[in-house]
């Protein structure tokens, strides 16, 4: 965070001088502007969860309003009104800050398009995405994908007896243990109410095996931790290339879900 403030106040001021000794010319460079004020929509909606993204986006539009206008009256300072100068700081200021909103409002929502509402995990319009770049690779490559299927058992019963709210609060408890123990490379999804699907590239059908077991055993820990016993089933499907949809992934990897059962005890 600190970096990407130090970068736009950087950008702010050099614009500034450039604008400045530019001034005299018949080139005008205002509209380099809107640079940082987009740079901070889309910080801003990457931090949407943050405090401090409510006054980012204003900040930095009324900053970069003073830096234009104070550019603009120093040209011919002292003689330029000091009300005008007021008015085109206020002008600017709201300006840059409607265009800044209305680019981070487009950037969450292109985000939201790709990912589960609650825990935050790529939904199958990403994950369909991904994998077609992870076959493209393992075509290229011969190197071997899994999908690797994780279900929580009986979950239907458990938000019949503790509610939904607990619900919630076991899926995104999952999501963040698979977030943690999988690598940047893999693909932590969520598809259905309960079923969990991370896509791991390099990933042969040994390897697998191990994995899954270790993730469910974090999994184990974490839930017990928090208070809930509960059982997860795992099933995964691996394939090298473009020979099999998503769709296919998925059944193959649910048939072998029934076979591989981690019971997680309190």
């Amino acid at each position: 965070m600190i970096f990407q403030a130090l970068l736009i106040a950087i950008e702010v001021l050099f614009i500034t001088v450039l604008n400045y000794y530019m001034s005299s010319s018949y080139y005008s460079l205002d509209v380099l502007y809107c640079l940082p004020v987009i740079q901070t929509a889309r910080f801003s909606a990457l931090q949407a969860q943050t405090t401090s993204g409510a006054y980012t986006l204003p900040f930095v539009a009324i900053i970069c309003a003073i830096a234009w206008s104070a550019a603009e009256a120093a040209v011919v300072w002292p003689s330029f009104p000091i009300d005008a100068f007021l008015m085109n700081v206020l002008t600017r200021g709201v300006t840059f800050t409607i265009v800044a909103r209305v680019i981070a409002k487009l950037w969450r929502e292109k985000d939201f398009v790709r990912k589960d509402s609650l825990t935050g995990l790529a939904n199958r319009l990403e994950l369909s995405t991904r994998l077609e770049a992870i076959q493209l690779k393992s075509f290229a490559s011969g190197s071997p994908y899994t999908l690797l299927f994780i279900n929580i058992d009986h979950f239907r019963a458990f938000n019949d007896q503790y509610g939904h709210q607990s619900g919630d609060d076991v899926l995104k408890q999952l999501a963040e243990t698979l977030l943690q123990v999988t690598k940047s490379q893999d693909v932590v999804s969520r598809i259905a109410s309960d079923e969990f699907f991370i896509l791991l590239p390099d990933t042969d059908e040994t390897l697998i095996q191990q994995v899954a077991i270790r993730f469910c055993k974090v999994a184990e820990k974490k839930l017990v931790e928090s208070g809930w016993t509960l059982t997860l089933s795992y099933g995964y499907a691996t394939e090298v290339s473009k020979q099999k949809s998503l769709e296919d992934l998925i059944r193959i990897a649910t048939e072998k879900m029934k076979s591989n059962r981690i019971n997680l005890k309190a």
